[in-house]
């Protein structure tokens, strides 16, 4: 079986980055084929836990605006007569919409709904199905590339509105500088963190990258040098229900966990010298390493955002660490923001 998934493209490689890392996370075998920026076809290879599987990347993915089981696929010049083929009452038992979307083509949209909306329609033999424009209970989903065409139905909806209710002068709890929570919870992705397993933020902030975290089904530790930010932390994840958590007024410098983590999602403060008595960025992040480094299991991964002027490579080769992959998010024009996944060297 199939899913069809529509990604955003604000970001060349973070979607397909993103996706890789929880197909791995959570033990998926699937192949993933990217058709064109945007568009994703998911061939899972064992069928036994299609709809498990399905309902695992609805609720953990960020970068990915919706996920669609394929029903056939088909092409421009075949695909009016292969709907009518389709037995539409496996898929359709009350109302429903047809939404279509092009990639690559210059299909005239609206009409292309009207006509697919009417095919259906008149397959069924009831008159109890209705087309319903607005929250349909079945939303048939068809995708146009060049000249392919995928037929498919959305059977769990992403909770897109999640991240603009979740951005961070809408929490409690607001500082500024703090990191979108589409961001934040991609980074999270990208640590291979699993459900019940030990996520630390050792610059929590405001607490985005927990309560990104704590959603997921991760137990969620935070620390900050500044008790304001930890307290806030604490406020921001009791707002979001999340109750697993622990929070921490300490220098990451000291920090020694009882238990070591499972994964460590940071995003350090760039300015962080101005409130070191003049240490150097470089040192700190370097001390930060260090201490992190003793605080991880050894197949732990961290995830962590640093300003393009850091060189870690000196760094993470000293202290032990491998860099496993990378991506650069340009901020403005004197800051491109690098998102890098480390772990333990084997």
């Amino acid at each position: 079986m199939e899913l069809l998934l529509i990604q955003s493209q604000e970001h060349d490689k973070l979607p397909i980055a993103e996706l890789n890392a929880v197909l791995e996370c959570e033990n998926i075998p699937a192949n993933v084929n990217k058709i064109c920026s945007g568009l994703v076809l998911l061939d899972f290879l064992d069928n036994e836990d299609f709809y498990d599987n399905y309902k695992s990347l609805v609720e953990r993915l960020a970068y990915t605006h919706e996920i669609d089981e394929i029903i056939i696929k088909s092409d421009i010049n075949n695909f009016k007569k292969d709907i009518l083929n389709i037995d539409w009452n496996q898929y359709i038992d009350e109302n429903f919409a047809v939404r279509v979307k092009r990639f690559n083509s210059g299909i005239d949209t609206v009409s292309y709904e009207k006509d697919i909306g009417y095919l259906i329609l008149n397959s069924f033999n009831k008159d109890n199905i209705k087309v319903k424009l607005e929250n349909p209970s079945s939303l048939i989903r068809v995708l146009v590339f060049e000249n392919d065409v995928f037929i498919a139905i959305e059977k769990f909806k992403l909770n897109k509105k999640h991240f603009q209710d979740m951005k961070p002068h809408k929490r409690p709890f607001f500082y500024p500088g703090s990191m979108s929570p589409k961001l934040a919870r991609c980074m999270v992705n990208l640590s291979r963190i699993k459900k019940n397993q030990l996520l630390l933020d050792p610059f929590c902030g405001t607490g985005g990258i927990l309560i990104e975290a704590g959603l997921i089904g991760s137990k969620v530790l935070g620390s900050d040098v500044n008790w304001k930010m930890k307290n806030g932390t604490g406020i921001n994840l009791d707002y979001c229900d999340i109750s697993d958590y622990k929070t921490f007024h300490v220098d990451v410098r000291e920090l020694k966990m009882y238990e070591k983590v499972d994964a460590v999602v940071t995003d350090p403060p760039y300015g962080i010298s101005t409130s070191t008595m003049g240490i150097s960025s470089d040192k700190i992040f370097y001390q930060f390493l260090e201490s992190i480094y003793k605080n991880m299991k050894h197949n732990a991964f961290l995830c962590m955002a640093s300003p393009h002027y850091l060189d870690l490579n000196n760094m993470l080769d000293k202290i032990g660490f491998e860099l496993v992959e990378k991506y650069e998010i340009k901020m403005h024009r004197s800051l491109t923001r690098i998102i890098s996944v480390i772990r333990i060297k084997e």
